[in-house]
């Protein structure tokens, strides 16, 4: 019973860090259009983290604009990390192509919410309406 009791506070602390607030205080994707900056931020066949907003947009060869959740489906961890087009999970190593928000590596198993998102006045806007 004291064993169990010892290692109830340390799983506790291993949820809290990769709970749905994971550390941030932006919600899972906007809940309403944001201004991410320049069209030109986004370069054609690559992809940007925007953290504070808990979004990655990417660009195809043909110029459309794609975005997605960067809040890991496995465990709620808001992603920090963009290698070239994949997204890197901090909390479990779960990886995403951030031009599909597939699942390139577990132990995520769903994909990534898309999330809308538009090109205007030279502007990238994402989020509700967009």
């Amino acid at each position: 019973m004291i064993r169990g009791a010892a290692l109830t506070p340390v799983a506790g602390l291993g949820l809290a860090a990769c709970g749905p607030d994971g550390g941030t205080s932006a919600p899972a994707t906007p809940t309403a259009p944001v201004d991410l900056g320049p069209e030109s931020a986004v370069a054609e066949g690559g992809a940007k983290l925007f953290r504070d907003h808990n979004v990655v947009v990417s660009r195809g060869a043909d110029g459309t604009l794609k975005a997605f959740s960067t809040i890991c489906t496995h465990a709620g961890c808001p992603i920090n990390k963009l290698e070239g087009t994949t997204l890197v999970c901090p909390c479990h190593g779960s990886r995403f192509d951030a031009t599909t928000g597939k699942v390139m590596q577990s132990p995520a198993t769903v994909p990534l919410e898309q999330v809308p998102v538009r090109a205007e006045g030279g502007k990238i806007v994402a989020g509700p309406e967009a």
